[in-house]
């Protein structure tokens, strides 16, 4: 009898020994999955990172405006548009970064003619960095000036002898009604720049 006694005992032991084995594995699988599905949750740009970084911008369109300084090309808005001497022109790239850009911001987007208007120039992009994309125009990206303080301003042609504005025939063979913009845009309907600071040269 005492020898039964101790096998019951013995059996029933390893039935709870077994039970509460059965029950750890589960558990522990449970909590690792949980805790992928929660880290995923928190950090979806984990996933999206790369689809938002290859999110593309507006188009820009460009437009002739008249200045003091004669018909140059300009934004939709009528801000004055430059190119930087030091860009290679047709390189794929742009020598404007950092602190640059914050006095110089990038025009972005894939650049079109406002309708009416007939650009004698080549208009193409480039890519910067994060995946945006800059207007060029000649192989020449695009910018604008934070120190031009309207439409029709042109205070940062000739800085540093490198930023210059497009105009005179790289621009445009004729220009149309309609381009002259507001009074204050006034000045010469001459396309020329000042002398070494328009468009030509350096490889235009």
């Amino acid at each position: 009898m005492r020898k039964t006694g101790l096998t019951l005992a013995a059996i029933g032991a390893l039935a709870v020994l077994l039970s509460a084995c059965s029950s750890n594995p589960a558990s522990s699988a449970g909590s690792a999955y949980g805790g992928n599905t929660a880290t995923t949750a928190a950090n979806p740009a984990a996933s999206s990172g790369s689809e938002a970084m290859t999110s593309q911008p507006k188009s820009a369109i460009l437009t002739i405006k008249k200045t003091k300084i004669g018909y140059v090309l300009a934004n939709a808005r009528g801000y004055t548009l430059y190119w930087y001497s030091r860009d290679v022109k047709n390189g794929g790239s742009s020598a404007c970064t950092g602190q640059c850009l914050s006095s110089w911001p990038a025009l972005t987007g894939k650049p079109a003619a406002v309708s009416g208007i007939k650009l004698n120039g080549i208009l193409g992009t480039i890519t910067r960095p994060g995946g945006v994309l800059q207007a060029t125009y000649n192989g020449y990206p695009l910018y604008t000036f934070t120190g031009d303080n309207g439409p029709g301003n042109t205070a940062g042609n000739g800085v540093g002898g490198v930023w210059h504005v497009i105009s005179g025939e790289v621009l445009t063979s004729s220009v149309p009604r309609g381009t002259g913009g507001s009074s204050s845009s006034g000045g010469s309907s001459s396309s020329g720049g000042s002398s070494g600071s328009g468009s030509g040269g350096y490889g235009y």
